[in-house]
């Protein structure tokens, strides 16, 4: 009866392992999707501001060139990403919308090119798109660091190697969404 009992204890702990596991790789792979999400978020606003540099060509060559080596820092943010990864990219993105910014200030007629506005249009579209997709990356984690830190699944995370991910940042001074009139 003694035999019984531990088989059955250590069933039901065998059993209680696998199911904390699954729910931690469930977990794990909605990280990893969100994180993936961002990086097609920023694809997407990476290529507006290509069209973006391409139409300030036209207008300063200089110019041009130092949005296409700003642009060639480009890299890709996939599910295997970090958080860190994601904010580099962010960081690039910004730094050369600062400069088409600057570049339109310095041309008119630029401004009032129609390309040019419907193209603002869609890197508006995008930085929407890129802050929700970080709010769906943060709230994933957020589900999946809970499984890792509570006590009991604490236990099978630590014993299978499931650490707490880093959320993405927002950046200091960055409470709202950049305005895109130019």
């Amino acid at each position: 009866m003694t035999i019984i009992i531990i088989i059955a204890v250590a069933l039901l702990l065998v059993l209680w392992i696998v199911g904390v596991q699954r729910k931690l790789v469930s977990a794990e792979e909605l990280c990893k999707n969100s994180m993936s999400q961002i990086g097609v978020q920023q694809n997407s606003r990476w290529d507006a501001l290509t069209a973006l540099a391409e139409l300030v060509k036209g207008y300063n060559e200089h110019e041009y060139k130092t949005l296409m080596d700003v642009i060639g820092q480009r890299k890709e943010v996939g599910s295997a990403s970090t958080a860190a990864d994601a904010q580099a990219q962010e960081d690039a993105i910004g730094k050369a919308f600062a400069q088409i910014k600057v570049v339109a200030e310095q041309y008119p007629d630029l401004k009032a090119n129609e390309q040019f506005l419907k193209t603002m249009d869609s890197v508006n579209t995008y930085e929407n798109q890129v802050r929700l997709a970080r709010m769906t990356y943060n709230d994933t984690v957020t589900k999946f660091n809970r499984i890792v830190r509570m006590f009991p699944d604490s236990l099978v995370a630590g014993l299978l190697g499931f650490a707490a991910k880093d959320y993405l940042k927002e950046p200091a001074g960055k409470t709202e969404m950049p305005s895109m009139k130019i």
